[in-house]
């Protein structure tokens, strides 16, 4: 029944802000053309449609205000009207009584407000979607933030997202499409993400782990977790003094550069998803604030890591690879990558998937460098691929959100960002250090401790496999492949264990490199 209510509220905010008039009416199935004609008939708000939009996602809660979040960063998509409006969602959402933020702190910190701070002010600095934030001074002197979880967010949360599942299971039953979208998965890992980001200790703890990776970094800042001060419901950071970067004013004031700022911004996001593989994956204008103390290089700051993204290494493998094909525009190996990544299914037409990446990206790149949209092309590239019957990756999903809000920031502060610049030395540099010598040691020296735990099973699978060979139960292909692949492994392994060079190795070394040769001789 709640659920029937919320839904019945949702589509009350939507006609009464008449949120139809932004949607494509012609294209749109005949049901929802005829619920249009009905709409129409109401009286349409005398606001502005950009502050329709704004006061009807505020109205609905932390999902629909994350979505324009998102929006706001796209000026490129939405128009200028609209996007100033949505820009306000950042961090100007309507605040809850400082009354209730400082119940929520003494109950989590079990000690009273004055005792906790020196000096505590009523008026928050921020507030937002799902928390809120004040400043404060630690008796020690430290000036502080603290951010409070808004009372009862969770059950709002809860309610919307099952709402979000029970739609995606309806399109999962009646659109093939949806089915290979996966829609019920994405859904999952929506809530998931917005009920961790209730949890401050995992968003403190993401701090810390983003802090480290940039520690003595002049790329970017991450302030430090005042661990004492924290707790499921309570965050505590290092109070930072820095300009927004949507500031566009202040930052002309401090003369940055910002044609450095937004290449900088570029190689954050670079190095956080294909280095550290701990990318900040919540990086809308309102978490990235400006350091603007050496105007000529500037650096950021950034706040709010409740939501982190990781891929595979497989993913970041071909993800980085399918890129820099891209950018040689050699659609071949892009539709090739597809089908070796399993992103597509392995009976792909390998020609007929390059002709359509062909027909998508010739158009873009006839434009000059400098205006191609990054983001536009690897969403263009996804929604191709699910002509193939693409599966949606989730960890791809919130890359490619980070993307666009990177490029869309990026864009906002020096509209002539050529992204491929930055972009292609980065991916080239990373694929090279990936088949270094030292980084192919360093996997192994990562590996082999659990390979050596394994050792005492191998004599079992080489018996098995020798045995096997000697009896195969029918001849099969995939059987009699079998002896050789182990040969083959076991080749392989004794190679690692030399190359490792520990001690009492070697003979190790020399005994699995013998029965890998005894099973290709057997093979053969």
């Amino acid at each position: 029944m709640r659920r029937v209510r919320r839904l019945l509220r949702i589509l009350a905010v939507a006609a009464r802000y008449r949120l139809d008039t932004f949607l494509r009416q012609a294209a749109a199935p005949r049901p929802l053309r005829a619920l249009f004609a009905l709409l129409a008939l109401l009286p349409e708000p005398r606001l502005p449609r950009g502050e329709r939009l704004r006061r009807a996602l505020e109205e609905l809660g932390p999902i629909f205000v994350k979505f324009g979040q998102m929006l706001s960063t796209r000026p490129d998509l939405i128009p200028e009207d609209v996007v100033g409006e949505l820009s306000r969602l950042q961090d100007q959402v309507p605040p809850f009584p400082v009354e209730a933020f400082a119940a929520v702190v003494e109950g989590a910190l079990g000690r009273p407000l004055a005792e906790l701070f020196a000096r505590f002010d009523r008026e928050p600095l921020a507030s937002a979607s799902v928390a809120q934030v004040h400043a404060a001074v630690l008796p020690d002197g430290r000036e502080v933030v603290v951010k409070v979880i808004r009372p009862g967010i969770r059950a709002l949360i809860e309610l919307d997202t099952a709402l979000l599942l029970t739609l995606a299971r309806f399109l999962e039953r009646i659109s093939p499409l949806a089915r290979r979208l996966h829609p019920v998965d994405v859904a999952r890992d929506w809530r998931f993400t917005l009920l961790d980001e209730l949890d401050l200790r995992r968003e403190a703890a993401n701090t810390s782990t983003l802090r480290r990776n940039f520690e003595g970094s002049e790329l970017l800042y991450v302030p430090e977790v005042i661990w004492e001060y924290t707790a499921e419901q309570v965050l505590t950071l290092e109070r930072i003094r820095a300009v927004p970067v949507t500031d566009l004013a202040a930052l002309a004031r401090h003369q940055v550069d910002l044609r450095v700022l937004a290449e900088r911004g570029v190689e954050i996001f670079f190095t956080q998803v294909f280095e550290h593989n701990f990318f900040h994956a919540d990086m809308h204008p309102g978490n990235i604030f400006v350091d603007c103390r050496d105007p000529a290089r500037p650096s950021y700051v950034a706040v709010d890591c409740a939501i982190i993204g990781s891929l595979t290494d497989e993913d970041r493998h071909y993800l980085a690879r399918n890129l820099l094909a891209i950018f040689r525009r050699d659609y071949r190996q892009v539709a090739e990558l597809h089908v070796l990544s399993g992103w597509v299914p392995p009976q792909t037409r390998v020609a007929d998937f390059e002709a359509a990446i062909r027909t998508v990206c010739e158009p873009i790149f006839a434009r000059p460098l400098g205006e191609i949209a990054f983001a536009r092309i690897l969403v263009n590239l996804f929604r191709t691929a699910q002509r193939f019957e693409m599966e949606v990756q989730p960890g791809l999903v919130l890359l490619q959100k980070t993307l666009i809000h990177i490029e869309g920031l990026g864009r906002q502060l020096y509209p002539q960002l050529d992204l491929w610049a930055t972009a292609q030395p980065f991916l080239e540099r990373w694929m090279r250090s990936r088949t270094a010598p030292r980084a192919l040691l360093g996997r192994l020296e990562r590996h082999g401790p659990d390979w050596l735990e394994r050792l005492p099973r191998v004599p079992e699978l080489l018996f098995a496999a020798l045995q096997q060979s000697a009896h195969p139960p029918r001849p099969r292909r995939s059987r009699r492949r079998s002896p050789s692949l182990a040969g083959a492994s076991l080749l392989g392994f004794g190679a690692g264990l030399a190359a490792a060079r520990w001690p009492l190795v070697d003979p190790l070394s020399a005994a699995f490199a013998a029965a890998g040769l005894l099973l290709l001789l057997v093979r053969r």
